[in-house]
């Protein structure tokens, strides 16, 4: 069976893993029946990019923001750029930002150009895509300080507990390729309890490629694997779970 409907709420088709077949790629996608993607970014270069990207296909859309593993060598004027970048007609948030504990980067820095990529994001009124790794209690702490509009943790890695105080401040999350795998007891805790109208879908593509395809290169169009994980955890139909996520990120990012 043929499924429509696929939005992808969280993609990177800058990186390097795409170079090669990168146009004929993202041509196929609507035949898939990917109707919408977002490209995140990770730095001005690549917000630029991902812009690019969404001037060329009508079904995609860009964030602009500094990921918490580029920090090095960042513009004093990075958030008046961000401002501008933000203007364009098919950027739909700021992001991705947030706290990452996994590598060995300068906490204090983090925080701080979290912080102020967070106030930005009040000042725009703009949606805010968060990347957490390792840093929830923090990330929360920023959150309930800073109170984002529209707050969507993607690639959520936490617990069902974590989540309901993650729902209590009005946040989205969106789970990907990571249902899909054998080990993945929180993730299917989470799908199975995080409310179906919070609830978002993403690829992180190139990264974290569901089952059957999981350490191979991923695309939007494989959302559809783990659309089938969460429909079966649910006890739905799999084109109820696309329909309600395309939904979901349509009204998140003010398509």
């Amino acid at each position: 069976m043929e499924f429509t409907n696929i939005f992808d709420a969280h993609a990177h088709y800058d990186d390097e893993k795409f170079t090669e077949d990168r146009e004929e790629l993202l041509s196929s996608l609507p035949s898939k029946g990917v109707v919408g993607v977002v490209n995140a970014s990770i730095d001005l270069k690549t917000s630029e990019t991902a812009l690019a990207f969404a001037e060329k296909y009508p079904f995609m859309y860009a964030t602009v923001g500094i990921h918490p593993e580029n920090l090095e060598n960042l513009e004093n004027d990075y958030l008046q750029k961000l401002s501008g970048l933000y203007e364009h007609e098919k950027a739909v948030a700021i992001g991705e930002i947030g706290l990452d504990y996994y590598w060995d980067i300068p906490k204090e820095l983090q925080q701080r150009v979290f912080g102020e990529q967070l106030a930005l994001t009040n000042d725009l009124n703009a949606p805010v895509v968060i990347h957490d790794r390792e840093a929830h209690r923090d990330t929360l702490e920023f959150l309930k300080k800073y109170r984002p509009r529209r707050a969507l943790i993607h690639c959520y890695s936490g617990s069902a507990e974590f989540l309901k105080e993650i729902l209590r401040l009005d946040c989205c999350i969106s789970l990907g390729g990571t249902v899909t795998f054998k080990n993945a007891r929180h993730s299917v805790e989470v799908a199975r309890e995080v409310p179906i109208d919070r609830l978002l879908l993403e690829t992180d593509a190139p990264y974290l490629s569901p089952v059957p395809f999981r350490g191979k290169r991923n695309d939007s169009s494989m959302i559809i694997y783990t659309a089938q994980k969460i429909a079966e955890i649910r006890g739905m139909s799999v084109k109820e779970v696309l329909d309600i996520t395309c939904d979901n990120a349509k009204r998140f990012y003010n398509l």
